[in-house]
């Protein structure tokens, strides 16, 4: 029904904010990844997610079109409500998401506070296929892609650099050489950290 929502930023909270949209303000429940991609200006545009139930109107709001396209997903699996799809947002970011469904990977969804091994198998048995066709993934690409990051992220907390920090840089590395070898990416790791 809503879309999106575009006006003034009134309130930013870390899981909510309220937009002004022509003197109605809106308030939407938002993830840790939309808090942190929303600028500190006036001005915003979020896309929405309406949930209706019986006892409650939610609005959702998303920063980008991919992260309520997963939050669609993660919605029409048995067992994951609104918190907990708002909750696996928060944790980890979109693309982390849709790799982790795609590869298969249990022990990524299921480091999310409150999903166990039985749901995040669930996620996967459910979504893989979808996410596979619907961004055109390649299966075997991701796997050795995901492997040859995951082992220049241990190496790198192994030299001393936080986990987080050197996941972004080695995301931004991976992005622009799907093939670079371990070594390679540790290298320009490096030059960047």
């Amino acid at each position: 029904m809503i879309t999106h929502l575009e006006g003034k930023l009134v309130e930013k909270n870390p899981t909510d904010v309220v937009i002004d949209c022509n003197g109605v303000g809106y308030f939407l429940h938002i993830s840790l990844h939309t808090y942190s991609q929303i600028p500190d200006q006036e001005h915003l545009r979020l896309y929405t997610y309406l949930q209706v139930r019986e006892d409650a109107h939610n609005l959702y709001g998303f920063s980008s079109k991919i992260e309520r396209e997963i939050f669609k997903l993660l919605l029409s699996v048995s067992g994951v409500g609104a918190s907990t799809a708002r909750g696996m947002l928060s944790s980890l970011d979109p693309d982390q998401v849709k790799e982790a469904i795609a590869s298969g990977d249990v022990a990524t969804i299921q480091s999310v506070k409150g999903i166990g091994a039985k749901t995040a198998q669930r996620v996967i048995l459910d979504l893989k296929d979808k996410v596979l066709r619907v961004y055109g993934l390649d299966e075997v690409s991701l796997t050795s892609n995901n492997t040859n990051k995951g082992e220049a992220l241990s190496a790198l907390e192994v030299l001393g650099f936080t986990k987080k920090q050197s996941e972004k840089v080695i995301d931004r590395i991976v992005s622009k050489q799907p093939e670079a070898s371990v070594e390679a990416i540790i290298k320009e790791a490096l030059k960047n950290l």
